[in-house]
């Protein structure tokens, strides 16, 4: 057996993260025994064991660790390509959007880079319609596996590009984040050293595919939460330089001398055929020629037509 329906896949990832037959079947709308019989047929499909059943519950083995994993992958792959279809249907529907392209953005990142791209490319004779859709915490590398972006400005060293194209901009350096009344707000560089080890102000923790480092910092679920808990002198944060344009008064931003660079780039799917994406990219390759820029010449939009 060389293919498996979506279906198999849906109803046997809804069992490896349920590892409880009543509650899958109950997210699925279906009832128990049809789905225990489905997922008995895949294994005898498969010839494999996937899940391992005895009176304390359920439990995967390693090959169903394994379809887990490639079974999600497959799904959001199945996902992406109909909603993008179904974008590059309208766009060709009587009265659709010519080429509609979805940018996912870091929300209170990158404003100046931003507004310089959306301009550039607005005055080029056949741009496209452009959403702009601002993401949570590393949330565009979601958006764009997903389907739901099409292309995104992505921030390394914190955004993965494993997987997509991409093309670097512009790299800044990081400020540390205090309260403006801190006396270390008062200096004109910190090193990371002495930001991770401030008395009473303990680093602000970012989520990693969901997950939150250990530490007595804070949990950061979103900007405006940071800027809150910034500013009543709670915590402290790293971020690059362009989040001045976000500071309040109760904020003061100091120079970081050791802190890695942060690079912004614009990521797409590597599949990716639209020729709109082309025309953006090209406009922000032409805006930001870099020294580790892609030359946008007939030779390197073969990827992206």
């Amino acid at each position: 057996m060389n293919t498996l329906e979506t279906r198999e896949l849906r109803y046997f990832v809804a069992v490896a993260e349920e590892l409880h037959f009543g509650h899958a079947a109950e997210r699925l709308g279906m009832a128990q025994p049809p789905l225990s019989r489905a997922i008995q047929q895949l294994e005898r499909r498969l010839g494999v064991c996937l899940l391992e059943r005895n009176r304390r519950g359920v439990r995967l083995t390693g090959a169903g660790e394994v379809l887990l994993q490639e079974g999600r992958a497959a799904l959001d792959a199945a996902a992406a390509a109909v909603r993008r279809t179904r974008r590059a249907g309208g766009a060709d529907s009587p009265g659709g959007p010519r080429g509609r392209l979805v940018l996912a953005v870091k929300a209170a990142a990158s404003h100046e880079l931003l507004r310089r791209l959306l301009d550039a490319y607005a005055a080029e004779p056949a741009s496209a319609e452009i959403e702009v859709v601002p993401c949570g915490i590393r949330e565009q590398e979601e958006l764009l596996r997903d389907g739901r972006a099409d292309v995104a400005l992505m921030h390394t060293p914190w955004n993965s590009l494993a997987g997509f194209d991409s093309e670097a901009l512009v790299a800044e350096g990081q400020v540390a984040v205090l309260p403006a009344g801190h006396p270390l707000a008062a200096r004109a560089t910190l090193s990371l050293a002495e930001v991770r080890d401030v008395p009473g102000l303990p680093l602000a923790r970012w989520p990693t595919r969901g997950t939150y480092a250990p530490g007595p910092g804070p949990e950061i679920h979103n900007q405006t939460q940071l800027a809150q808990l910034i500013a009543l002198g709670r915590t402290v944060a790293v971020a690059p330089d362009s989040a001045r344009s976000w500071l309040w008064a109760e904020h003061a931003a100091v120079p970081l001398t050791d802190a890695p660079s942060v690079v912004t780039h614009i990521a797409w799917p590597a599949h990716s055929r639209s020729l709109a994406l082309a025309g953006l990219v090209g406009t922000a390759a032409r805006l930001w020629p870099g020294e580790h820029a892609k030359q946008w010449g007939s030779a390197d939009t073969d990827g992206i037509r």
